[in-house]
């Protein structure tokens, strides 16, 4: 299982899906051009005390994403252009789960690029989830129906 951004606007939301890719245990793929400067230096510092753990793959481009041959498995894009809802779609342990960008979503050669485009259905009215909050969602999705959570030390 991988996450994946698509050209991320929001220099937080990367921070933060740094350290849900990290808690996880699910490799992080980003891929430029971001919609602020990045250098390896500022993902060492949006990971903070995460970058020990965290596993971030810098791509210069979408060509460069879909030319790396260590990413197998199927590429699942989360859009409101989706009529699959990810609750109901069967995830598997190679999948990279992929999010566009916050202010525009993913372009057409993106979706046409998808294994399987998927939606999280939110209330009528709501326009959107916040970026990493719709990452939690699926990741927690696709590692409960894969049982990929990390293994819990018990000290009790």
């Amino acid at each position: 299982m991988r996450l994946a951004l698509f050209q991320p606007d929001i220099p937080q939301n990367l921070g933060a899906a740094i350290r849900l890719a990290a808690c996880l245990g699910v490799p992080l793929d980003v891929i430029e051009p971001c919609g602020f400067p990045l250098s390896d230096a500022a993902i060492r510092r949006a990971a903070m005390d995460y970058a020990a753990i965290a596993e971030v793959k810098r791509h210069a481009s979408w060509t460069d994403f879909r030319g790396d041959v260590a990413r197998p498995g199927r590429l699942l894009l989360f859009t409101t252009r989706a009529a699959t809802p990810f609750h109901e779609f069967a995830f598997q342990p190679d999948d990279t789960l992929l999010f566009g960008r916050e202010s525009a979503g993913a372009p057409d050669d993106v979706h046409a690029a998808a294994d399987a485009r998927l939606l999280i259905p939110i209330a009528p009215g709501a326009r959107s989830l916040n970026l990493v909050t719709a990452a939690t969602l699926a990741l927690g999705e696709a590692l409960r129906q894969i049982n990929a959570f990390p293994t819990v030390q018990r000290t009790d």
